[in-house]
Order: structure tokens, then C-alpha cells, then sequence
């Protein structure tokens, strides 16, 4: 994700894809005040965020190409809710995050839609890393929402326990917000 050279290349490979699901991520345990905060955040930022951005780059000609297509983009319930510990990730996820309503808006017109996905802890090594593989769920509530959230037209997903407890309070702003048309306002 760091190599933008790498990412034009994975998609002159796969030129026949669809479906892109950006699941790339790094997660630092940084609070603002940390020593290590600002070299965790440029870190973070690097692959979350300008990471979304060169797959979105890359990948886009291919999914006009070949569509309908989507782009799956993975973010966190961090996304939307500051964790002191986890500062500086919940900055780059909220970065990326609002990159992902702007491709929303930029990719309807070429037939392709964005999917954000926020979930709480899953059961993976980034869990792990941040010391919450006690409340984790399964790989594949994420998995199995994907493929429902796509086939309903949804912008978010939130696939798990502690995120739809999240989306209960963020649903009315993300409507009247997030997927409202402001244009006409």
C-alpha cells in the first residue's frame, strides 16, 4: 500500500475484477501525547488513508471497465469515534472515511459503488496488536455483511456487535448528513 507502483500493478493483473475490497490497514497503539504519536500518524495515514486513495486511483478505470462494479472499502468504528489509545489510528481512519464519501460521490456517475464498512474488533492480528481479541468477533460477519450490504445497495456496513451498537447512534446523522443530497439546500 506504501508503493504506489505495487498497487498499478495489481491492477493491470487483475484487469478483470469487479469487485475491490481495500483491507489494508496498520493500526499503532498511540495516544496524542505519545512520544511516538506523530511518526505513528504519518505511518498510519500512509497506508489507511493515501493507501485508499492510490487503490481508488489505480483500480477505478478497471471497475468502469468492466462494470457495474464496487469498491469495498474497510474502515472502523474508529472512524466516526475517537479511543485515546488509539489516536492516532482513529485519525487515519477518519480520513479515510471521509475519502470514501467523496468516492462515493465521484464513482456513482462511472456505475460503481462504494461500500464503507466500519466494524468494531475482529478476530484478526490487528486485534490482537490492540489487545481486544477477548471481544472480537469472526472474520466472516464481515465477510457475510459485505456481500449483503453490495447486493442491498448499502454505503454502510456495520457488521458486528459493538458496530451496530455504534450505528444505532450514528444512523440518523449518517442519513441526514452522509447520504443526504446538501446540493439542493
Amino acid at each position: 500500500m506504501s508503493k504506489p507502483e505495487s498497487i498499478v500493478a495489481a491492477a493491470k493483473l487483475t484487469a478483470d475484477v469487479q469487485v475491490v475490497v481495500n483491507n489494508a490497514g496498520i493500526l499503532k497503539v498511540a495516544a496524542p501525547l505519545d512520544e511516538h504519536a506523530e511518526q505513528s500518524l504519518i505511518e498510519e495515514l500512509n497506508i489507511n488513508a493515501f493507501g485508499l486513495l492510490r487503490i481508488a486511483q489505480a483500480f477505478t478505470p478497471v471497475l468502469e471497465k468492466n462494470g457495474p462494479g464496487a469498491l469495498v472499502q474497510l474502515n472502523s468504528v474508529a472512524s466516526i469515534k475517537n479511543f485515546a489509545a488509539l489516536t492516532t489510528y482513529s485519525a487515519s481512519k477518519a480520513a479515510a472515511y471521509s475519502i470514501t464519501q467523496g468516492l462515493k460521490e465521484s464513482l456513482a456517475p462511472k456505475g460503481i459503488a462504494v461500500l464503507s464498512v466500519h466494524p468494531g474488533p475482529i478476530n484478526t492480528d490487528m486485534a490482537a496488536q490492540g489487545g481486544m481479541t477477548d471481544i472480537a468477533e469472526p472474520t466472516s460477519v464481515v465477510a457475510e455483511g459485505i456481500v449483503s450490504s453490495l447486493k442491498a445497495g448499502d454505503f454502510h456496513l456495520f457488521p458486528d456487535a459493538m458496530a451496530r451498537d455504534f450505528q444505532g447512534a450514528y444512523q440518523s446523522y449518517a442519513d441526514n448528513i452522509i447520504e443526504a443530497d446538501l446540493s439542493e439546500s
